[in-house]
């Protein structure tokens, strides 16, 4: 267990003795586990529900600022950006300067860029601010979890993981339909001026009730070159997986950043062999639970996310369901996560991690194997068995993975940890969407021609079958003004039958993705660190 002691920077002074495990503050209710999971709870629903109620307020966004559909794309590629290259830095400053600090100064920051952007009046500032979004949502996010690792005690900790799992689940889920309200009976600046009152109250409960806890052997310095690297090699490596689909898997400017962020990531591992203080130590993943529990949450958002990513066009462009429609179909997912988060932390408190996360992705091939099932005319209620088997299916897996890796790694290198966990899923949503929206290509191409020749459409010269190509990845029909209600029945046939196809082959593949996770939550097991932060001192 690693020897720790709490540092006093809430202007007390001085240092306190440890009190046991799970102790009551002393002070108040400065420091109460409880209390501290719905402070920050409140924070990480703010960015959490930021991820998906954005994507609804872009169209009127573009309208309302005239803006292309390039510079549309970068309101949320921008976000991705700064948010994936920061998490693990983020991390490190918590780990350095104390997670209560990075917490506020996150809340703080996110709420800002959030009001900034709901005044901003060109597409440019709506960027700008939205990179800063980025910025400092990830200082918030592994200061979260760096909190809850140093208040709870070790036989509460996956309870209170499941909750804040719980948290992202509903809140990312509920975007869209909050957004959808938002954006049809306000407008779309709401959607970013809401964060501000959910700022301040996440600032007045952080300054009220959040005690810093600093492990005695805290990073007292930065890893500069360390940092420079590995944001570069997450860089190529993220910006890559964005502009394939745009540019083509086979194009060489995908591999030329692909290259490049393998080197930048070679080069980084050298580095951390020599630097005193590493950004993150190497002999971190010397870990065998750690490391796997790092690639299954990889593997989980593969298949959750890029799986998810199609379902949303299935419901909007192919039953024709509007964005609040579509949200409402989508809480047997949301319901089933909501309850299934806090009981998978009681069972793997119980029983270990291993079983629940290999169970867990088991549902989820399960759900996904159905979801390739799904046809243009399946009905609501065989929808929402598949979204509940995989909102039961990927509960464990949030719960478990972020309890197996920030658990095994020592409380000095919370914050890292949770940055590595962030990370994770971050890379795998982006590989996820990036792969899967290759296979969902890959198949309308080799299908649409057939399909549409089957249906006596008139035939379409090399471009206009480019242009029908990617408005039916989507499962919107390519119909043009004017055309014959008999004709335009009959394309819409059969881009929602092509899509369908496509749709169903990039499921299949999730399952096979969710599959391989099955084997590596065999290698996991429960944090041997995790009660490093149960006894630490309160203030």
């Amino acid at each position: 267990m690693t020897s720790q002691t709490t540092i006093d920077t809430t202007g007390s002074g001085g240092k306190a003795p440890a009190t046991p495990s799970g102790a009551t503050p002393g002070k108040g209710l400065r420091g109460h586990p409880w209390l501290t999971l719905i402070t920050v709870a409140v924070g990480v629903m703010m960015v959490a529900l930021d991820g998906t109620i954005v994507a609804i307020a872009n169209p009127a966004i573009q309208k309302d600022l005239g803006a292309t559909f390039a510079q549309v794309q970068w309101i949320t590629n921008g976000y991705f950006l700064a948010l994936a290259v920061s998490l693990i830095t983020a991390g490190k400053l918590g780990d350095r300067f104390g997670h209560r600090q990075t917490f506020l100064i996150g809340v703080v920051g996110f709420a800002a860029a959030s009001g900034a952007i709901g005044l901003s009046d060109s597409i440019a500032l709506v960027v700008t601010f939205r990179v800063l979004q980025g910025l400092f949502g990830a200082l918030l996010m592994p200061a979260a979890l760096g909190l809850l690792r140093a208040t709870f005690p070790a036989e509460k900790l996956n309870m209170a993981i499941g909750i804040w799992g719980m948290v992202i689940g509903a809140s990312t889920a509920g975007g869209p339909i909050l957004g959808g309200v938002l954006v049809e009976h306000v407008n779309w600046q709401s959607v970013f001026f809401i964060n501000v009152p959910v700022g301040v109250l996440a600032v007045v409960l952080g300054v009220w009730i959040l005690l810093d806890h600093r492990a005695e052997n805290a990073p007292r310095s930065f890893d500069i070159l360390g940092i420079a690297l590995l944001s570069a090699a997450m860089f190529c490596l993220v910006w890559a997986l964005i502009k394939a689909p745009e540019w083509g898997w086979g194009d060489g400017r995908t591999w030329a950043f692909i290259i490049a962020s393998v080197v930048g990531f070679a080069l980084f591992a050298f580095w951390e062999t020599k630097v005193r203080e590493p950004l993150i130590p190497l002999a971190l993943f010397r870990s065998v639970p750690l490391s796997a529990g790092v690639v299954l949450m990889i593997l989980m958002a593969i298949a959750f996310m890029g799986g998810l990513f199609f379902v949303t066009f299935y419901l909007q462009n192919v039953h024709g369901m509007s964005p609040i429609d579509a949200g409402l179909h989508l809480l047997p997912l949301t319901g089933m996560m909501i309850v299934g988060s806090p009981l998978a932390g009681a069972m793997i408190t119980k029983v270990g991690p291993r079983i629940p996360l290999a169970g867990g992705m088991a549902l989820t091939a399960i759900a996904m194997y159905g979801m390739s099932t799904l046809e243009t005319d399946t009905g609501s209620g065989i929808m929402s068995v598949w979204f509940a088997l995989l909102g039961l299916g990927l509960a464990p897996v949030m719960v478990g993975a972020t309890e197996v890796i920030v658990g095994n790694a020592p409380m000095e290198l919370s914050g890292v940890a949770g940055g590595l966990q962030q990370a994770a899923m971050q890379i795998g949503g982006s590989l996820g969407t990036a792969v899967l929206g290759a296979v969902m290509a890959s198949k309308v191409d080799s299908d649409l021609a057939g399909n549409w020749t089957k249906a006596g459409l008139p035939p379409l010269t090399p471009e206009q079958e480019h242009q029908a190509s990617e408005a039916v990845q989507v499962g919107v029909p390519p119909v043009a003004p004017g055309t014959p209600d008999a004709i335009a029945a009959k394309i819409t046939g059969v881009a929602h039958d092509t899509f369908i196809s496509g749709m169903s082959a990039a499921s299949l593949v999730a399952a096979g993705v969710a599959v391989v996770a099955v084997l590596v939550a065999f290698l996991t097991k429960r944090g041997e660190n995790a009660g490093a932060g149960a006894g630490a001192a309160h203030i």
